[in-house]
């Protein structure tokens, strides 16, 4: 039997049809969307093979609800620029970056509603501030941009054209050892990212 704070065991079989073990009954994909909004964690399993399936369910779940007539968050710049980092030299980097942006953002959120609530209880000429938490966020995330594309720069192993290393000036030349070197630095840095992201969410 799992542990009270073990996650619940959801079953998928080969109908497509999902058991949730912890209730005994079969659940919709939408069942599990609710799930995870009320904050209870499970996994899913092949029920043939026993097979972790939890990513690519949870990413089907993104889909039906990006498929909802007016429920879709995702821009099609960032679906773009999302595909465009699949089997880039960076892709190592943006499911950190995308963890911690959302980590982040979870813990302003309490704050951002509490704002809301505040301001729908204030006189007209007060209600024309309702949009300072919103530009808050759209700051932070400026600012999260900002930091992920310097990191970018920084990892590009070839200069933009027409700089001075591209034109031979300055060039160094490389030990052979150069590959370790950045992936340790490469590390280096997403820490460091990740400690700017939770230094600014205190803030």
């Amino acid at each position: 039997m799992p542990g009270k704070d073990d996650p619940v065991i959801i079953k998928k079989y080969a109908n497509r049809r999902l058991y949730n073990t912890g209730t005994s009954t079969y659940v919709t994909l939408e069942d599990l969307a609710e799930m995870v909004k009320r904050g209870e964690d499970f996994t899913v399993q092949d029920a043939k093979s026993g097979d972790d399936i939890t990513h690519p369910v949870l990413t089907q779940i993104i889909f039906e609800l990006e498929n909802k007539e007016g429920q879709n968050m995702l821009p099609v710049s960032f679906l773009r620029q999302l595909i465009s980092f699949y089997g880039d030299q960076m892709q190592m980097i943006v499911p950190s970056f995308l963890e911690q942006s959302m980590i982040a953002f979870a813990k302003e959120q309490e704050r951002f509603r509490e704002q809301m609530k505040t301001a729908l209880g204030k006189s007209p000429m007060e209600m024309m501030n309702m949009s300072t938490p919103m530009k808050a966020i759209e700051e932070q995330t400026r600012r999260n941009m900002e930091m992920f594309q310097n990191a970018m720069r920084m990892f590009t192993p070839f200069p933009p054209a027409g700089t001075g290393e591209a034109n031979g000036e300055e060039q160094d030349v490389q030990p052979d050892d150069q590959p370790a070197d950045d992936l340790r630095e490469l590390k280096d840095q997403i820490a460091a990212m990740q400690r700017k992201i939770d230094s600014m969410s205190k803030d």
